[in-house]
This record gives C-alpha cells, structure tokens and sequence, in this order.
C-alpha cells in the first residue's frame, strides 16, 4: 500500500512539472507572421478539419504548404482531426479556415496544453509506470525512484509542454513496442511501434533494433518452422497496421506519393539549425554543404549513419535479448542523431527514450546523458523565452537523480557495466582510476554547463560572432554524445550473452 502511495504521488508531481511548465511561453509566442510550433499544431487542427483528405497534403488555394503544411505520417493528421472537433465544439474561431491564423488567446492555450496532457496521460505515463513498475531492475523503491526520474525527465517536459508538441505520443507508442517486445508479445509490440511510426517519422531512429530484434528470434527459431510462421505474423501485423493508417491515401498513387514527399523533403539540405551532430559540429571547420553537392550529401549521411549502427544491429540480429534490444535502441538512435541528413535539435529526444529504460542499470552514465540532452537544447529553450522552466526541472531532476537514485556513487566499473574491459586495462595501466575519472569528468561537464547557460542567458555574443553561444552549446553536446555513442557501443559489443536470455529467446 505505501509503494502505491509514493506512486501516485510521483505521477502527482509529474502532472504538476507539467501543468507548471505549459503556464510559461511556447513556440512562435507573438512572433508573426509564422508564428512557431504551437501555430503549426493549430494550423493543422484547420486543415484536417475544414478540407477533405485529399488536399490535406498538397499545395492548394485553401493549404498553402508554405504556412506550415502538413509533414508528418497520417496519424498525427488523424489526432489534429480528433483535437479539432473538440475545439470546434468549445470554439469554432480556433478552426476557422483562413481567419484563425495566428491565433493566440489564453482559453485557447489552455485547450491546447490541455491536448498535450490528455495524450501524455493516455499513451506515454501508463507505458511508464508499466515499465518502471515490472520492468525495471532493484528494490520496490528503487523502481519508483527510477518512474519519477523518467516523470521529470525535463527535456520531453520542455518540448511537449513549454515549446510545444506531442512527442509524448510517438515516444509512448515506441515504449509501448519496447513492452510489447519484453513481454513476449511480439505482434503487440510490433502493432504499437508501427503506430509510433505512423505517428512521427522520426521513428525510424528506432525501427532498426525492432526489426533486428524480431528477425533475430524468428531466425533462432529456425525460418523453415516456428519461426517463418512467427516472421509471417508480425510481416502481417506490420501490413495491417499500415494499410489501415494510410487507407485514405492507398486509392490514388499520386496520395501516397505526395505524402511521402512531404515526410522526407530531402531538398532542406544537410541541416539547418544549430545541432549538436557531426554535420553542424564539422561545419564549424569545413562548410561540408557548400562543398558537396546535395545528393553527395545525403549519400554520405547514409552511409555514414549506416556504419554508425551496424555493428549493435549486427550483435543484436545474433544475439537477441532484451537489454542488447534496449541497448541497440540506444546506439540507433544516437547514430542516426549524429550523422544522419536534415536532423533537428529536438530529435534527441528519441535518444533519450531508451536511456531512460537504463536509468535503474546503469543510473550515472544515464543520468549525465539526460541531463546533456536538455542542455543540447538551450538555444531553442531560450529562444522560446522558457529560461526559468530550463533551471528548475533541470536542478530537479539533478537533485533527484543524486539522492534518490545515488547515481553519483554508482561509478565502479561494475556499476558501468566495464568490469570485464577494464581488468585487461588494469594489467598494463594499475594507476587507472575508473570511478575518479568518471566522477571528475562528471562534475567538470556539469559545471561547464552551468556556465554555459549562464553565459547564454545573461550575455550577449559579439557583433562578429552572434552564433558564439548556440555554436559553443552545439560543440560541447556533440563531444558528449560522441563519447556516449562509444561507451553504450562497447558495452553492448563486449557483453556477453547469457545462456539464461538464449534460452529466454528461444
């Protein structure tokens, strides 16, 4: 009974860091004529509402694609849909085709954080608590530490209730593939994931883990039995799934066509904000898209992404387990972040879903990651004027992490899963200190980020150099996810399997 109280009072004080962060601004907040995110999500509930389905997608008279057209999967259209009926019914001006552009009142930005909540409550916390509860390693109160940390994770608090989205969707749906999956409910797991997909294609970040994961286990039940029957069953759940998302679409090529298009406008070039990728970082040396052609670009941003995330693909197709699962989820997501085409700086967020499923194994190294990612947004965070929200969940969460989780006593090369390489280390170099070094490396980052922060926020860059501080946050977050692509790398390619999780998989 006393571990269901801490629980609803940790989904308590989640709801609260949520509500208290959508009070602040969002967005494109008066910032005509474009506005920003939140005007994009609104524009969309207009569209999908007043026009049929056939123009929601293309360039016409009443959808200029110009003005935030629609560019993501059919699912997020489903969902503005849903949202813009509701708001039709509470006020039919927040809908009006054409007139209600720009629209901005404080009813109507309770609506719309309102839409945000509801989806959170209804797809994201549930896979949560579902996982930190039954799935997560330790104690009873270790697990509800573990729930609280992945609540107050601030970077997916900023984006979806200060800047404004609903990642808290796409990213929901992926847990609950990830449940699916650990549960040995491979068609429902496969179901939820082609959702998430559906949902945003940002998703295919994740999509190679499933795929190795799946096709891994029906290999090992051998493709001429159990297991071509099990692959045919998911290939069907997969078809399914899509054929119902894009059943409005599938009548007309050209449908399909111009939504793909829209989905992957690869005309936007290598990337254009300041990202804490290999793109952006390397441009700071070598203008990489001046010098290459656009079509060299997106070759070498596949193939480059492509080398990044074989060798965990490789490991996981032939050694299913679910920590390699989730360990591959890491590595993916974080290769494809680093080095593939026309990244944003909130993508990261489909890094930190599945660090957050490490948090009670590997708590410092994941602790520190997260807390690397909210910095690595910054300029975005500051630009929406959200700097006081940044501090507060981000000492939050800092504060959490250290007393409830003990993270910063958990550097032992056990607790960072690097037992096994550093005791070959240890015979060439005995004076190496892994626990003193993780820790110093640790505190130095912390404060580095403090003071970056606070440079960002209270000085102004010279006249020469206006991109010295989102320029300087962008170098600082790719050095760190660098090294953390190595270190999740290493411990995913050096363990190994256990003859418990073969015999699970089998």
């Amino acid at each position: 009974m006393r571990d269901w109280s801490l629980v609803s009072l940790s989904v308590l004080f989640g709801l609260t860091a949520r509500w208290a962060v959508s009070l602040n601004s969002y967005s494109g907040a008066g910032k005509a004529p474009m506005f920003g995110d939140y005007e994009a999500q609104r524009h969309w509930q207009e569209v999908t509402y007043n026009l049929p389905v056939e123009e929601w997608y293309f360039n016409t008279s009443d959808n200029n694609l110009l003005y935030w057209g629609l560019d993501y999967p059919p699912l997020t259209a489903y969902h503005s849909l849903l949202c813009a009926h509701i708001a039709q019914l509470i006020n039919p001006d927040w809908i009006s085709l054409h007139t209600s552009r720009g629209y901005e009142s404080i009813s109507h930005k309770l609506y719309m954080r309102a839409t945000v909540m509801a989806a959170d409550l209804i797809v994201y916390i549930p896979a949560v608590l579902l996982y930190s509860l039954y799935f997560s390693e330790g104690s009873s109160k270790k697990k509800v530490s573990t729930m609280l940390c992945m609540l107050l994770y601030p970077g997916l608090i900023l984006i979806d209730y200060g800047h404004f989205q609903y990642n808290c969707v796409s990213l929901g749906f992926a847990l609950w593939g990830v449940l699916g999956l650990a549960l040995g409910w491979d068609l429902c797991g496969s179901l939820a994931f082609c959702l998430a997909l559906n949902y945003k294609q940002m998703e295919l970040y994740h999509a190679l883990p499933f795929f190795c994961y799946l096709l891994g286990k029906c290999t090992r039940k051998g493709l001429t039995g159990k297991g071509l029957t099990h692959l045919l069953k998911i290939a069907g759940t997969v078809a399914a799934s899509f054929a119902l998302c894009w059943l409005p679409f599938l009548a007309d090529p050209a449908q399909a066509l111009q939504v793909l298009r829209r989905l992957f406008p690869v005309d936007r070039g290598l990337f254009e904000d300041k990202v804490a990728n290999t793109w952006c970082s390397l441009s700071v040396l070598v203008k990489v898209k001046n010098l290459l052609l656009p079509q060299t670009q997106l070759r070498l941003s596949f193939a480059a992404t492509l080398l990044a995330v074989l060798p965990s693909c490789i490991k996981l197709f032939v050694h299913p387990s679910v920590r390699g699962f989730k360990l591959a989820l890491v590595t993916c997501s974080l290769g494809f972040f680093l080095f593939s085409f026309q990244v944003h700086e909130k993508s990261i967020l489909l890094a930190a879903l599945p660090v957050c499923l490490l948090i009670s194994e590997i708590p410092f190294i994941s602790t520190w990651f997260l807390q690397v990612t909210t910095f690595s947004m910054l300029p975005l965070l500051l630009k929406d004027g959200l700097l006081l929200p940044y501090i507060v969940t981000s000492l939050a969460f800092l504060l959490i992490s250290i007393t409830l989780l003990s993270a910063l006593e958990q550097t032992s090369e056990e607790d960072l899963k690097l037992k096994q390489l550093f005791t070959c280390r240890r015979k060439h170099m005995p004076w190496f200190n892994a626990p003193l070094l993780a820790k110093s490396g640790y505190i130095l980052s912390v404060l580095c980020m403090a003071v970056l922060s606070f440079l960002s926020a209270a000085l102004s860059p010279p006249a020469r150099l206006p991109d010295l501080f989102p320029v300087a946050i962008s170098l600082f977050s790719y050095v760190h996810f660098v090294g953390f692509l190595i270190y999740f790398n290493t411990i995913h390619l050096t363990e190994l399997p256990s003859k418990k999780t073969q015999k699970k998989t089998n």
